[in-house]
């Protein structure tokens, strides 16, 4: 049943973070294709959320994490689900970040995801970021 506890949908996003900037990610399918989000996805059973946030980024971006800070957890309730949303910061990886997955990629400085339409769960998000600039 949408929006109760129990349907809580477990989430891991990382916030890469390079130059001052940090990586978004512009959905190119499904309900909410066309909005931005910070690159993740739902974790699987039995992994840890540092092994799923590792895999995410893995295949969604071709990058490998190195030592990835848990930042917050934050719940957020969609029409269809409520998400259970584990967010880290993600200042080591490997590889350059690439569209593995048809999505459109960008590099922007906290203020300027403000001219981005952003998933409601990550404008919380990016308004925290944007004030700890």
């Amino acid at each position: 049943m949408p929006g109760t506890a129990s349907a809580a949908l477990q989430v891991v996003c990382g916030i890469l973070r390079r130059g001052g900037k940090m990586l978004v990610s512009c959905r190119s399918k499904g309900t909410y294709a066309g909005y931005w989000e910070f690159p993740g996805g739902k974790v699987e059973a039995g992994e840890s959320l540092e092994q799923a946030l590792a895999r995410e980024l893995r295949e969604e971006l071709g990058v490998n994490i190195e030592r990835p800070v848990f930042w917050k957890s934050l719940r957020h309730v969609y029409p269809e689900r409520t998400v259970e949303l584990q967010v880290f910061f993600v200042d080591a990886f490997s590889g350059e970040p690439q569209p593995l997955e048809g999505q459109r990629l960008q590099w922007v400085a906290p203020e300027e995801g403000f001219n981005l339409s952003f998933l409601p769960a990550d404008v919380a998000l990016l308004q925290e970021l944007a004030k700890r600039q």
